[in-house]
């Protein structure tokens, strides 16, 4: 049986950088951006500051 979760997964598959702030940078393709919904959720990532 595989381990981890798909959010592991995931991430794993996605990560291709860590920054000096511990922070991890993502590869998303754009088919992974809903056309409807990203603007709201990256007003919503800006407003929290992210």
């Amino acid at each position: 049986m595989s381990r981890g979760t798909l959010f592991d997964k995931a991430w794993k598959l996605h990560s291709i950088g860590q920054l000096e702030e511990g922070q991890t940078q993502l590869f998303t393709g754009l088919h992974l951006i809903h056309e409807v919904t990203s603007p709201q959720a990256f007003a919503m990532l800006r407003d929290l500051d992210l």
